[in-house]
């Protein structure tokens, strides 16, 4: 049996308001928590000693496979069986459900898929899949993301976020996530980008509010989501439904118009 970490906490209602602050939603939500909120719940808080040089923890679920390997989050799944509850316990489990191994043109690329149960009142009410690719130091961006299309489509109906670097500071603290490709201007040219990099939870965060703003309803289905390139740059942030209307998924796109982020609906 692979190795689990598990932890349980009562979903306050703080993180919720902070994280509706950070949106401009107001009122923020009530007793029941939106699809995809869960991420700033049931965080992992490692202590300093064990982060490393790019500032995600060098152990635990998931670990980088070597040393000197740089961590890129590539899309995942979320399916909700119900929303979960404000006030109430909530437990995580984690786990590696899944590891690859793959050479691509400039050197070797891990493949790990996390999984995440949120259980309450007993019962698993939300999964969720996360995919995380870790490269080498000298391994290219585009070996590993294909690049954006480009095309300036926009499709009813949209939202627009403004992603500055307060919104960057506080998405990384509301998760907990200190990878300093976010909020470090000289890492991240160090990591091959040419400005700071804008979260992909963030990206995907942003189509499930567009969903649930149009009346969209992601319980009792899969909200699959992959990051496309990387959304370099604090920008304005245009979230539009997907081709064929928002019933098949949404996409994020830059201030260019180039593709960042796609989902789909099941």
């Amino acid at each position: 049996m692979s190795e689990q970490v598990v932890r349980s906490e009562v979903l306050a209602p703080e993180p919720a308001e902070a994280l509706a602050g950070m949106l401009d939603i107001d009122p923020p939500p009530g007793a029941e928590l939106p699809p995809l909120w869960h991420w700033i719940y049931l965080l992992e808080r490692r202590a300093q000693r064990e982060l490393g040089p790019d500032g995600h923890p060098v152990s635990g679920i998931p670990a980088p496979p070597g040393p000197g390997r740089r961590r890129m989050f590539a899309g995942g799944r979320v399916r909700v069986r119900r929303l979960l509850r404000l006030g109430e316990a909530a437990t995580r489990t984690s786990r590696v459900a899944h590891r690859a191994e793959k050479t691509g043109r400039t050197g070797p690329l891990t493949f790990v898929t996390v999984l995440n149960e949120i259980s309450q009142g007993d019962q698993v009410v939300v999964e969720d899949e996360q995919e995380i690719v870790y490269r080498t130091p000298d391994s290219t961006l585009a070996a590993a993301v294909p690049g954006g299309t480009g095309v300036p489509r926009v499709t009813e109906p949209m939202l627009t976020l403004d992603v500055d670097t307060r919104v960057l500071f506080r998405f990384s603290a509301l998760t907990y996530n200190a990878h300093r490709i976010h909020y470090d201007h000289e890492f991240a040219r160090q990591d091959g980008y040419d400005d700071l990099v804008v979260h992909g939870p963030l990206q995907a965060l942003m189509m499930g509010e567009l969903l649930r703003r149009n009346g969209v309803d992601l319980v009792g289905r899969e909200f699959a989501y992959r990051l496309v390139a990387p959304m370099i740059g604090p920008q304005q942030m245009t979230v539009c439904a997907a081709e064929h209307g928002l019933t098949d998924g949404a996409e994020t796109r830059d201030a260019r118009g180039a593709v960042a982020a796609v989902s789909t609906l099941r």
